[in-house]
C-alpha cells in the first residue's frame, strides 16, 4: 500500500471525518491548552501536558510503529492501564490506519491469548514482562504476532519482546514528517471484544464513522466546555470510557486526568477535583455504602441524612418537573435546605472533589435509592444506556431533562423502536459494522436493519425505560416472570450486601445468594451472638433469617412472587479473576449457577 499524504486539516469539528483527524485537529486548535494531567510520584503533584506536547509524543510512537511496515488495517493490541502510553499507542495506530484492539487488564491470560489469536494481532503492548509470560504460557498459537512491547524492562532472551524505551529510541521523528496511510471514515477504528456473560468473546467492528458519529451526538447531550476536567478511571478497553472519557474530551478540548488506580480513586477525586466524571454505578454504590456506614450507630445523623435526602429529592423533582412524592410546600423546603446543604450535602459532594457539574452513570442500571440520594443532595448524575455494538451511547439524560427512572432520550441521529417481546432495537450511523469473522452472528444481530439489544424496554413520552434483559428473565415453575437485575439492584442498595445473585428458573420461588460486606457481617454476627470469623456462622439459621428479613424489606415494592424466599451467604467476592464476573463487572450467571449448584439445591430442598 503506497503512502498517502494527509489531507488538509478540517476547520471545524463538523468537518472532521476520522478519529485520526480529530486528534490532529485538536492539537492544531489549542496547542498550548492542557490535554492531560500526569501524576508526578516524586513531587506528588499533578502536572499538565499540552496538546502540542501530547502530539509530539504520539508522533514518536507513530514513527516507531511505522518502522514495522504493517499493512493498513493491522491490529495493534494494548494491555495497559489508563495513561499516556495507552493514548499514544492508540493515536499512533489510528494515524497509520491500523486498528487498536484494547484488552481488559483484569481478563485472564487464556482469554487474552484467545483475543490475540482471533484478531490476528501484529503488535502487543503490555505493562510488564510477567503479563506477557502469563499469556505466552497458555500455549495458544499466535502466528501473526510480530512484536511484543513491554513498558517495564523485560527479561532478556525473548526475541519477540522489546522494551518500550528501546522501541521508541529506534525510530527518530524527522522534522518534515513523512506521509502516512490516512484512514477513511469507513475503515475500522477499533476491534472491541465483548466480555460476554456466556461463550467466547466476540470482536465488535467499529469504524471511524461509527465512533465519531457517537462522539458528536453525545456532545449535544452532555455539553462539556474547554474548562472542564475529566477524571478517567474506567478501563479504556471499555467502549463507554473510550468514547465518553477519551475521544469526547479531545473533541471538546477538555483536560483529562488519569486516575492512579481504583484504590486511590477517592484521593484522586479530592486532589484533581474533576468537573465531569464518567462512571459505572459501582462507584456511586461504594460512596453510598461508605456514607451509610458513617451513620451507623448515630440515630441523629441518620435522621438528618434522611431528612436532607427527602427535602433534596423534592427540590430536584420540582426543577425537573417530575411527580412530587408528597405535597410539602416548596417554601418549607427552601427554609430547611441551607442548613441541610451545609451539614449533609456539601460534605458528601466533597467526597467527589466538590465541583462536579456532570456525573455520568452507564454500563449498568443505577438503583433508584442511590439515584434519589445523590440527585437530592446535589450530585448531577445523568444515567445513560448503550452497548459496545452502538459505539456505545444510545440514550442519555441531560442536565435540564433528567428522569433517573429512565435512561433518557435517544441521542440525535439515533432511532429506537420496540420489537417483539418488548425488545429495544436501534438503528443509527453509530451501529457496528458487525462481528469480526462471525458472519452468522452478525446476521443474527439485526432484523430489517435494526440492531437487537437484547434488552426489554418501554418508550414513555420520548424517554426509554429499561424493563429487563430478554435472556436473563427468570420464569418460575408457576409461570411468573421476574427481571433478576432489578431485584439485585434493590438488594445491593443496602451496605450489608456487596453483591447479589438471584435465581429461580423453573423453580417454585426465587432464591438468592449474597456476598456480605465483612464489616457489616461483623456487626450482624455480633447482634446474633455468632462468631463472625467462624465459617459455620454463615450457615446459622438465625443469620440466614436475619438477612432474609432485610431482603424482604428491600424488595417490599416487588410482587410477592418476585421476593426471594431463601438465601445463602458468603464473604468471598465475585470477580473477573475467579470467572464469576465479566471484566465490565456484569454477573456471569452461568458460571455462578455452576459454582453454587450445591448451595442452590440445598436451598430448595430446605423449603
Amino acid at each position: 500500500m503506497d503512502s498517502l499524504p494527509l489531507s488538509p486539516l478540517p476547520q471545524t469539528l463538523d468537518q472532521v471525518r476520522t478519529l485520526a483527524e480529530l486528534f490532529a485537529w485538536r492539537v492544531a486548535q489549542t496547542p498550548q491548552a492542557a490535554a492531560y494531567l500526569q501524576y508526578d510520584g516524586t513531587t506528588r503533584q499533578w502536572r499538565p501536558l499540552s496538546w502540542q506536547a501530547t502530539g509530539e509524543r504520539v508522533a514518536r510512537y507513530a514513527a516507531a510503529l511505522a518502522r514495522l511496515a504493517l499493512p493498513g488495517g493491522a491490529r495493534i493490541a494494548t494491555l495497559l492501564p489508563n495513561g499516556l502510553d495507552a493514548v499514544c499507542i492508540d493515536q499512533a495506530a489510528l494515524a497509520l490506519a491500523c486498528v487498536p484492539v484494547p484488552l481488559h487488564a483484569l481478563d485472564n491470560p487464556a482469554s487474552i491469548a484467545y483475543i490475540l489469536a482471533d484478531s490476528d494481532a501484529s503488535v502487543l503492548l503490555v505493562e510488564s514482562g510477567a503479563q506477557w509470560q502469563a499469556i505466552a504460557t497458555t500455549g495458544v498459537a499466535l502466528p501473526a504476532l510480530r512484536q511484543v512491547i513491554v513498558v517495564e524492562p523485560p527479561p532478556p532472551g525473548d526475541p519477540l519482546v522489546v522494551s518500550l524505551g528501546d522501541w521508541l529510541a529506534q525510530a527518530a521523528v524527522s522534522a518534515d514528517q513523512p506521509a502516512r496511510h490516512a484512514p477513511e471514515p469507513g475503515d475500522l477504528a477499533t476491534l472491541v471484544y465483548t466480555s460476554g456473560t456466556t461463550g467466547k468473546p466476540k470482536g465488535v467492528m467499529l469504524t471511524h464513522d461509527n465512533v465519531l458519529e457517537n462522539v458528536k451526538a453525545t456532545l449535544q447531550r452532555v455539553v462539556p466546555s474547554p474548562d472542564d476536567v475529566f477524571l478517567s478511571f474506567l478501563p479504556l478497553s471499555h467502549t463507554f470510557e473510550r468514547t465518553a472519557g477519551y475521544y469526547l474530551p479531545i473533541a471538546a478540548g477538555c483536560c483529562v486526568a488519569h486516575a492512579r488506580s481504583v484504590a486511590l480513586l477517592s484521593e484522586d477525586m479530592k486532589t484533581v477535583r474533576p468537573t465531569i466524571l464518567i462512571s459505572v454505578p459501582r462507584i456511586y454504590e461504594r460512596v453510598y455504602t461508605i456514607v451509610k456506614g458513617t451513620l451507623a450507630g448515630s440515630a441523629l445523623k441518620s435522621r438528618l441524612f434522611q431528612w436532607a435526602q427527602t427535602v433534596g429529592w423534592r427540590r430536584f423533582c420540582r426543577t425537573q418537573h417530575l411527580s412530587l412524592p408528597d405535597r410539602t410546600p416548596a417554601a418549607l423546603d427552601a427554609l430547611a435546605w441551607p442548613m441541610l446543604d451545609k451539614l449533609v450535602a456539601q460534605p458528601l459532594l466533597a467526597q467527589f472533589g466538590g465541583r462536579l457539574r456532570v456525573a455520568v452513570s452507564g454500563g449498568a442500571a443505577l438503583s433508584q435509592p442511590i439515584a434519589h440520594c445523590f440527585l437530592g443532595l446535589g450530585l448531577p448524575i445523568l444515567q445513560g444506556y448503550g452497548m459496545t455494538e452502538t459505539s456505545p451511547v444510545v440514550a442519555a439524560n441531560g442536565l435540564d431533562d433528567n428522569d433517573p427512572a429512565t435512561i433518557g432520550r435517544p441521542l440525535p441521529g439515533v432511532e429506537v423502536r420496540i420489537g417483539e417481546n418488548q425488545e429495544l432495537q436501534v438503528r443509527s450511523r453509530s451501529v457496528m459494522r458487525g462481528y469480526w469473522k462471525r458472519e452468522a452472528d452478525t446476521a443474527a444481530a439485526f432484523v430489517d436493519g435494526w440492531l437487537h439489544t437484547g434488552d426489554q424496554a418501554a418508550l414513555e413520552n420520548g424517554r426509554i425505560r429499561i424493563l429487563g434483559r430478554l435472556k436473563e428473565i427468570i420464569v418460575t415453575s408457576t409461570g411468573e416472570k421476574i427481571a433478576p437485575a432489578d431485584l439485585e439492584l434493590a438488594i445491593t442498595s443496602d451496605p450489608l450486601f456487596e453483591q447479589a445473585y438471584t435465581f429461580g428458573d423453573n423453580r417454585p420461588f426465587i432464591g438468592c445468594i449474597v456476598v456480605l460486606s465483612r464489616s457489616g457481617w461483623a456487626r450482624l454476627a455480633s447482634s446474633l451472638n455468632l462468631d463472625a470469623d467462624a465459617a459455620d456462622s454463615l450457615l446459622a439459621p438465625s443469620a440466614r433469617e436475619a438477612v432474609l428479613e432485610r431482603i424482604r424489606a428491600l424488595t417490599d415494592a416487588f410482587p410477592y412472587y418476585a421476593q426471594p424466599r431463601a438465601v445463602a451467604l458468603t464473604l468471598e467476592p465475585w470477580t473477573s479473576e475467579n470467572s464469576l464476573m465479566t471484566p465490565t463487572l456484569k454477573l456471569k450467571r452461568k458460571n455462578l449457577a455452576a459454582r453454587f449448584a450445591a448451595e442452590v439445591e440445598h436451598l430448595y430442598r430446605r423449603k
